[in-house]
């Protein structure tokens, strides 16, 4: 029988990836539902959509693609407008001629062809991929711009109508209105973007919409000022805020599923101006299955901190600013240690990701439950293991220490420079010497760069004041400086994720017996150096080396004084990587 008389339940079949009766099944559901039978059985995980896509490929004898290799001209990009490319599922990927290739979900779409081939005034050639893959090229190749231009369309909010009228008009929240779809928009390309917060700030001639990804913001398209009030407004209902109340800061909550994840949004109005500024953090859920292999460690304080984090009982800090991880580092290492053995308890302002197992406590001072005040109250609940969101006043540090000298293992954050800084912020704190020499088991400190785009890596040479500044003038020439042009991956930031930077100071009874006696800063640095300690600086040095970091991002992030401390350490550190 030829090919393409058969059908793609009988290929399927054919080449054992279903049963007659699950066919059966899928039929009998395609009659309820009226859906593709391909569909059907993807969306009931009878085959995957790359099984699905190489059948048709076959049936139909049209060549099969994969997107995620290839890179696509802008040029060609415009030539297909993004209302069409998302309505029939569909993405142009190169033109020769009079003749342009179109990757379709749907290749047998006759009406998308004709419409194509009328608008381009070209041939068509297609090609079929997946639509996880289409959907995702549109989403990396047309610009949020173009996504806003197709959602407003003719909207009469978007033009010049009088905003006072917008102001007071009824939106039905549970259409599917141009604004509901704006809002969904900004969210959903934020997600995808891997953005941390989106910022939506009322300007005196514009609203802008700022994304902070890998710490750093960025501008994007701005909707229509006659929206502003529109979309706050809509904002706030989903949030469950006071919509009649534009005088007094508000914060909510709301959870949405975006590309089959959970991902929780904190959502925060403050008055200005111009009108109610809006941030919504992203928390996206995924950041829990992040382990302590994927933080960034060197291999040296890798091994040093999954034995630390052990131990039966002390405190142990993680130090850094505000946006350096450490929310993320204790997460990973309660992930680490939960089982059902341990008795987990944390407090923090907010609760950010809920862990299985573990008991979260949120803090609320309105009513009184503040962090010490909660401390005492765990201290009765016989925990195995505590951890503090952060110790903000010498009460909590004291409770903290507390805690750790009488039996258990409790982990918390400080918010200093390095982690020789922080043993004497727990004594500016009011702590005693001695209770801290005997609590304190371990200080993390630690910093977030941006890495390259590996798709677009190239090879450089730092400026001479960029290497004086990194004491590296000598040592330039062993190696191997790269940083990322910029491409449609990387959104032409030429930046693609985050990794850490780590020092790690342990207590041993000489730095015990340094902290009773009140030795500075730079003598336990010093004595800790002798020890193995290495300062970010020098953590950092060996990501530019291996390729993954420019040398501008470290020297954006760390000062030049940590860089100063050991050249000779990192002297070792370039002999031995290049």
């Amino acid at each position: 029988m030829n090919t393409l008389r058969k059908k793609i339940g009988d290929i399927l079949i054919e080449k054992g990836l279903i049963t007659t009766s699950q066919l059966n099944i899928a039929l009998e559901k395609q009659i309820a539902t009226g859906d593709k039978l391909g569909n059907i059985l993807v969306a009931e995980k009878m085959i995957t959509e790359d099984q699905l896509v190489q059948a048709m490929s076959e049936r139909l004898g049209i060549q099969k693609i994969s997107l995620k290799s290839l890179v696509i001209d802008p040029k060609i990009i415009s030539k297909i407008p993004v209302d069409l490319a998302r309505r029939y599922g569909l993405i142009p990927i190169f033109k020769i001629g009079d003749m342009m290739t179109i990757a379709m979900s749907d290749p047998l779409n006759i009406i998308a062809i004709d419409e194509i081939k009328y608008l381009t005034k070209c041939d068509i050639k297609r090609v079929i991929a997946s639509q996880t893959e289409i959907s995702t090229a549109i989403d990396e190749y047309y610009s949020v711009a173009d996504s806003i231009d197709e959602v407003i369309g003719n909207y009469p909010g978007a033009g010049g109508a009088d905003p006072a009228k917008n102001q007071d008009k009824d939106i039905s929240w549970e259409q599917e209105t141009p604004v509901v779809r704006l809002v969904n928009l900004i969210i959903t390309t934020a997600v995808k973007a891997k953005a941390s917060d989106i910022h939506i700030e009322p300007d005196e001639h514009e609203l802008r919409i700022r994304y902070r990804i890998n710490g750093m913001m960025k501008k994007e398209a701005s909707p229509p000022k006659n929206l502003q009030s529109e979309i706050i407004s809509r904002i706030k209902v989903a949030a469950n805020m006071d919509v009649s109340e534009k005088r007094l800061p508000q914060d909510g909550r709301l959870m949405l599923r975006i590309d089959g994840f959970e991902i929780d949004l904190r959502i925060s109005t403050l008055p200005t101006i111009n009108g109610e500024k809006i941030v919504i953090r992203i928390l996206d859920r995924r950041v829990l299955n992040i382990g302590l292999d994927q933080l960034g460690f060197s291999a040296a304080i890798h091994k040093q901190w999954d034995s630390l984090i052990r131990i039966k009982e002390g405190l142990i800090l993680i130090t850094g600013p505000t946006s350096s991880g450490k929310t993320t580092t204790l997460y990973s290492v309660l992930q680490e240690l939960n089982s059902a053995e341990k008795n987990i308890i944390t407090v923090e302002d907010p609760v950010e990701y809920s862990l299985p197992m573990i008991n979260q406590v949120q803090t609320n001072e309105k009513a009184g439950l503040t962090f010490a005040g909660v401390l005492r109250s765990i201290l009765r609940q016989n925990p195995d293991i505590i951890m503090i969101g952060e110790m903000r006043d010498s009460e909590t540090a004291a409770m903290a220490v507390r805690a750790a000298l009488t039996g258990h293992l409790v982990f918390s954050t400080m918010h200093t420079n390095d982690a020789p800084s922080s043993i004497a912020r727990l004594t500016d704190m009011g702590v005693e010497n001695y209770l801290v020499a005997s609590a304190l088991k371990a200080v993390l400190a630690q910093r977030l760069l941006r890495t390259n785009c590996p798709h677009c890596l190239e090879e450089y040479e730092p400026t001479d004041i960029q290497l004086r500044l990194a004491n590296l003038t000598d040592q330039a020439g062993s190696i191997k400086f790269k940083r990322s042009l910029g491409c449609n991956k990387c959104r032409m930031t030429t930046y693609l994720g985050q990794t850490g930077i780590y020092e790690l100071i342990e207590i041993d009874e000489k730095i015990a017996e340094m902290i009773i006696t009140g030795n500075s800063e730079i003598q336990i640095r010093n004595y800790a150096s002798q020890r193995g300690y290495h300062p970010l600086f020098s953590s950092g040095i060996e990501k530019v080396i291996n390729g993954s970091v420019r040398l501008e991002e470290l020297l954006r992030v760390t000062s030049v004084s940590e860089g100063t401390l050991m050249p000779e350490l990192m002297r070792q550190t370039v002999s031995v990587n290049a």
